[in-house]
């Protein structure tokens, strides 16, 4: 007889994304860009003052969409904004959260997510499947790179 051998094999779990992580973790809403303008010292980024409905107004946010739209494309339009992301600073511009985007493979084509026909200002996108979850906190999505982890498949 062998005996015990108990437990074993534990070492590898950091590879697997948790079984629980889905498109639901992130706070995806409805957002407006007031405001556009170049960064005056980072080349391919924008500055945006984006209105996602919060009381406190709007949040400032850096994207490096130069050199696929022009400045006044970006005025006045309706995005997605990923907005349970830690606040950081690009290129000394304090922004909080991300204008959401896809793109082909070598990001030489890059359009913005559009959001649903009739959807208010500041209103979360759900998505078939994920409802009635509420977003992790922005530290957690930071720690554990939920939107690293998820972005391929949007």
């Amino acid at each position: 007889g062998g005996g015990g051998g108990g437990g074993g094999g534990g070492g590898k779990k950091g590879n697997q994304p948790p079984a629980e992580l889905d498109i639901s973790a992130l706070d995806i809403r409805v957002g407006r860009i007031v405001k556009a303008w170049n960064h005056e010292e980072a080349e391919k980024l924008y500055c945006e003052e984006v209105d996602v409905g919060e009381k406190s107004g709007p949040r400032k946010i850096a994207s490096g969409l130069r050199h696929h739209y022009k400045l006044e494309e970006m005025q006045d339009r309706r995005v997605l904004v990923l907005c349970n992301l830690k606040a950081r600073n690009l290129v000394g511009f304090p922004s909080h959260g991300m204008v959401m985007c896809a793109s082909n493979a070598d990001h030489t084509s890059v359009e913005f997510a559009v959001p649903p026909e009739g959807a208010e200002i500041g209103e979360r996108v759900i998505f078939e499947g994920f409802e009635g979850k509420d977003p992790e906190p922005e530290n957690k999505v930071a720690k554990k790179k939920m939107f690293e982890k998820l972005a391929p498949d949007l």
